[in-house]
């Protein structure tokens, strides 16, 4: 997508300056590319090209007609030369940037493959419970490489891992890690609500993200 209209005509604008200035503009455009961007490098540029601007200056005013040719020979080349490398960098200096929306839908779609992450890592369990604790499936707090899309297996998960779950309070999680040392461990989501007293409105958030391995 394109970026907004001002910072594609402001771009284009700033590399024209050394093309309509002969090239005496050449040194204060990258100066300001490096004031814009913060950049030692653009600074650095900026100084070669004033300084080759000045020397092309000296030698056009000597009165030497050998010097004034050559002068006007450099002057051509900073003028060229200049122009060339403002459009080679535009792209650097005014960045196109992604359009909120399409931010979002890239949210949106992240979203929604961690969603199936987590039903695939569900059914892996279902169907081999050891694989999925050999898989570390639910414990983002251990060394692992299968990714569940951020699962958290409540019968083994650590307190601060229950904390992070949404819904969860230090209250609830001292609930859950009592009942879970007195039982065992819980079989579902609704059976955790159950015996962790842990609010209704809290259980829908709460089973997108829980897994229970035994």
């Amino acid at each position: 997508m394109l970026p907004p209209p001002s910072e594609a005509t402001g771009g284009v604008l700033w590399a024209f300056v050394p093309f309509v200035t002969l090239g005496y503009g050449t040194p204060f455009s990258f100066l300001y590319a490096a004031l814009r961007r913060g950049s030692w490098p653009l600074g650095a540029t900026a100084a070669g090209y004033g300084v080759g601007t000045a020397t092309v200056l000296a030698m056009v005013q000597t009165g030497n007609q050998f010097l004034t040719v050559l002068g006007s020979f450099l002057a051509i080349l900073l003028w060229l030369a200049g122009t060339g490398h403002a459009f080679a960098v535009r792209t650097s200096v005014f960045p196109r940037e992604t359009p909120r929306n399409a931010q979002n839908a890239h949210a949106i779609e992240v979203a929604k493959y961690r969603r199936t992450l987590r039903e695939e890592a569900r059914a892996l369990a279902a169907e081999d419970p050891a694989l999925a604790r050999e898989l570390r499936i639910g414990r983002p707090d251990v060394p692992r490489t299968y990714d569940d899309g951020g699962l958290v297996d409540v019968n083994h998960a650590p307190r601060e891992i229950l904390e992070a779950l949404p819904g969860m309070t230090p209250e609830i999680v001292g609930r859950v890690l009592y009942r879970r040392e007195e039982t065992g461990g819980f079989m579902s989501v609704e059976e955790m609500a159950v015996d962790a007293d842990i609010p209704p409105d809290a259980l829908p958030e709460m089973a997108d993200f829980t897994i229970f391995l035994r």
